[in-house]
């Protein structure tokens, strides 16, 4: 068995091994290692010269790993508040990938020393990803020298990848809270909002939802479903509202995203499977997922049915994520339909988020990607329909004081063409 160690003992070594210029791996959502942050930021010539690169969730993860020290730089496929000022000091390498995309990313790519968050061991010294799942096994068999974090916090799921600690270089305790994450409160148009997808969801159907708001929102309006099987990169504490009775027949996900109490509910659940991205998001895993609903939300889509999830007034706040894998999954699916939810205006109204185009550099998702496009107005059903008609059905749910400009500007935009 290796030895146990301290994280600041852990990054010493690596500095021992592999000198002033290692990548390091650093896993995210709820396996994000804060005694190790704590660590550099006690210490911050440790962290000089290293590249740290992983998927940190904007408003789960907050450590600017980039951050500790002036050499120090980072690689990852989101931007928030939390990575602005290394993104604008050019210190974060920003990737615009799918989860797809970063999987493939993370298997190629090279790494001197990886970090694991994992569950107290079985009597045989394997150790369980638990709630924490999703990436770290696309490079954990690769990297050169291997440390493993044990969290009392973070428990052993049901399918969860499993670790060998006497493979690892290094063995750290730490009994720290897990990242969490909370969605805040919802506007009053998200009770329309939930209604009107809930109406689109049947029994039995394969749902996901991405984190935020709508998922909170919609999750309880489903109440009264039966039998739905949550295929999903990640879940949160919304889900709880489901999981009495007979609403939910299977889960699978690879991320746990909440408080205390999800985690051990789902720890003893025997309906959840805990899965790789390699398993929840490449288009093998949506062939046999009949009737898949996937759920997410965008800042703005435009007349052409294009969306942008990632930019405000041109800057980058977020990243693409799994939108693309899921919407293109449920193309794939028997029966799938992929739905974006939003508030149809921002700025108390006097910003619509249903835009005559999306501004350069802005689209998320290309307009053969959404087919149902929700806000507080109703429901906009695009596949099938022809320039024209999309534009049509977009404007109708837009608020009512934008549809007059909108279709303004569709009219010019349709004469220009």
């Amino acid at each position: 068995m290796p030895s146990s160690l301290s994280a600041r003992d852990a990054l010493i070594d690596i500095r021992r091994t592999f000198g002033e210029t290692a990548r390091i791996y650093v896993p995210g959502v709820a396996a994000e290692p804060l005694v190790l942050a704590d660590a550099l930021r006690a210490e911050p010539e440790l962290a000089a010269g290293h590249v740290f690169s992983g998927i940190w969730i904007p408003g789960v993860n907050g450590t600017d790993w980039s951050g500790f020290h002036p050499d120090s730089r980072s690689e990852q496929i989101f931007l928030g508040p939390e990575w602005r000022a290394g993104f604008e000091q050019g210190r974060t390498r920003f990737l615009p990938l799918t989860y797809t995309q970063a999987w493939r990313w993370l298997e190629a790519s090279p790494v001197d020393a990886a970090f694991v968050t994992v569950s107290p061991p079985d009597a045989q010294g394997r150790a369980s990803l638990g709630g924490a799942s999703d990436f770290t096994p696309a490079l954990w068999a690769r990297a050169r020298c291997r440390y493993a974090i044990i969290n009392p916090n973070l428990i052993a799921m049901n399918g969860a990848p499993e670790i060998a600690l006497s493979d690892c270089d290094g063995i750290i305790e730490a009994d720290t809270a897990l990242p969490g994450y909370d969605a805040g409160a919802l506007a009053p148009e998200f009770e329309a909002i939930a209604g009107h997808v809930s109406g689109l969801v049947q029994d039995s159907d394969a749902v996901q939802f991405g984190l935020g708001k709508v998922q909170l929102a919609v999750l309880p309006a489903l109440h009264a479903h039966k039998r739905l099987n949550i295929h999903s990169g990640m879940v949160s504490d919304p889900l709880l509202a489901l999981l009495d009775g007979d609403g939910i027949a299977s889960m699978t996900t690879g991320a746990i995203l909440g408080s205390d109490g999800l985690h051990r509910r789902l720890g003893s659940d025997n309906r959840l499977t805990i899965k790789t991205v390699r398993q929840t998001h490449f288009p093998g895993a949506f062939e046999n997922l009949h009737g898949f609903c996937a759920i997410n939300s965008l800042i703005e889509v435009d007349l052409f049915g294009q969306g942008n999830g990632e930019f405000v007034d041109g800057r980058q706040v977020s990243g693409g994520g799994g939108l693309l894998d899921f919407a293109r999954g449920a193309q794939i699916a028997p029966a799938g339909r992929a739905v974006f939810a939003l508030v149809s205006t921002a700025r108390k109204g006097t910003v619509s988020r249903i835009v005559p185009r999306l501004a350069t550099g802005a689209a998320t998702l290309t307009r053969s990607d959404i087919a149902i496009v929700v806000t507080e107005h109703g429901v906009a059903h695009l596949d099938g329909l022809d320039i024209d008609s999309r534009a049509q059905a977009l404007i109708s749910i837009a608020a009512p004081q934008h549809q007059g400009a909108l279709q303004g500007e569709w009219d010019a935009m349709r004469r220009a063409m």
